[in-house]
């Protein structure tokens, strides 16, 4: 159990990594736009309904930061959902910055045409 406890955060992010993997060799070769939360989360639920017009260039990932498979996410991002990942990487926090967002989009579909990794 104390072996356990060190290595939470290894742990969690070797997890998240194998779920980043599966829904990223998708057939659609979309990214994975992960959305760390919690329950309630009215900046949350805004962030959402700013992405809508964008949901057909990515899969939406909520992960629950409260639950306890998610503690080292919990201990990183307590204070400051709704955080966002882009294939894994950090991306923004609090708030959906849609010039941002739209930018790294781009870019990822530029990859994607150009043979090159989808996933950075």
């Amino acid at each position: 159990m104390l072996w356990f406890r060190g290595n939470r955060v290894h742990l969690a992010r070797y997890s998240f990594g194998f779920l980043l993997r599966n829904l990223s060799t998708s057939k659609t070769n979309l990214p994975v736009l992960t959305l760390f939360t919690k329950d309630p989360c009215p900046l949350c639920d805004e962030a959402k309904e700013v992405l809508k017009p964008y949901n057909n260039r990515f899969i939406l990932q909520e992960v629950d930061i409260t639950l306890p498979q998610h503690s080292a996410w919990y201990e990183r991002y307590k204070f400051d959902i709704p955080v966002f990942h882009l294939n894994g990487q950090f991306l923004m926090m609090h708030r959906v910055n849609i010039s941002k967002l739209e930018k790294q989009l781009l870019k990822l579909e530029q990859q994607g045409a150009e043979g090159g990794p989808v996933c950075s």
